[in-house]
C-alpha cells in the first residue's frame, strides 16, 4: 500500500527547496570578472597547457 503522507511530504518539501532557490535573486547574477594572476606573464599559456598535460598521465 502506498503512504500517500510519505509521498506527499517528501514532494512538498522538495516543491519548497526549488521554489526557495528561484526566489533567490543572487542565482541569476555572474560575479564580476577581474584580472586572473598570471594573465600578464607571457608564458601563462604555455605553463597552463603543460599543466593540463600533466594532469591526464
Amino acid at each position: 500500500m502506498v503512504d500517500y503522507f510519505a509521498l506527499a511530504l517528501t514532494h512538498g518539501l522538495l516543491a519548497l527547496a526549488a521554489w526557495r532557490l528561484m526566489q533567490r535573486t543572487d542565482l541569476d547574477r555572474d560575479p564580476p570578472a577581474g584580472p586572473q594572476a598570471g594573465d600578464d606573464a607571457p608564458d601563462a599559456g604555455a605553463a597552463r597547457a603543460t599543466r593540463a598535460g600533466s594532469r591526464r598521465a
